[in-house]
């Protein structure tokens, strides 16, 4: 990248109810449609913890919409081992491509043009950092991540808000994928500078390449 909305939490009751239980397993049913399985979760404060059997997953819990009970009835849940015995519960660290695909539902984007952004813009190295400064998976610049109030060295906190700029953008034009890839690209000035895509050898390529991947994906 060369160069910000999330609503309130939504039926509170329910969160704290399934909180409380979740033993049998239930759906997250998230604000972009998607719904994820998980055992359980846990409310901190405006946090929520996902939890499944490897560890969990931690989101704002405004981008939750509601709990659904697993359909399924659940086995009798194991006693629960010692934290002595076992350990902590661990984080789930998830791959490149992971962050891209949640991140992307998140904020109701396609997984392919989120894994393709991140692609061209980082090759997936979550420790990529360009010669004129850009940080990260999706390149965020150090201004561009301040504004959006994240930490660009963070590879989910780096996913996160180059899929949301990337959506503000396509918002911002109306749904035109040329023009917003352009601005994450070239910067907002310059599609403005230009009234559409500059002409850029760089933007235009890097257009062409995710267009093209567009048509893969469409077949």
């Amino acid at each position: 990248m060369r160069q910000n909305s999330k609503g309130p939490m939504r039926f509170p009751i329910i969160l704290l109810l399934f909180s409380c239980s979740a033993m049998a397993g239930e759906y997250a049913v998230l604000s972009s449609g998607s719904r994820l399985h998980v055992d359980r979760h846990e409310l901190d404060g405006n946090r929520v913890r996902l939890y499944n059997s490897h560890g969990y997953i931690e989101m704002e819990s405004a981008q939750v919409v509601t709990y659904e009970p697993d359909e399924q009835a659940a086995p009798a849940p194991a006693p629960e081992a010692p934290a002595t015995e076992t350990g902590p519960v661990q984080p789930v660290v998830l791959t490149p491509m992971e962050l891209a695909d949640a991140a992307a539902d998140r904020y109701g984007l396609p997984h392919w043009l989120v894994r393709e952004v991140m692609h061209l813009e980082s090759g997936f190295q979550p420790k990529a950092v360009s010669p004129k400064g850009a940080i990260g998976l999706m390149q965020l610049m150090p201004q561009t991540a301040q504004l959006l109030g994240v930490d660009p060295k963070d590879p989910a906190q780096n996913a996160d808000a180059g899929a949301r700029y990337l959506r503000e953008l396509l918002d911002k034009y109306d749904g035109r994928l040329w023009h917003a890839l352009a601005a994450y690209n070239a910067g907002p000035g310059a599609v403005e500078k230009y009234k559409g895509v500059p002409p850029y050898r760089e933007t235009i390529d890097y257009i062409n390449r995710i267009d093209r991947e567009r048509k893969k994906n469409q077949k």
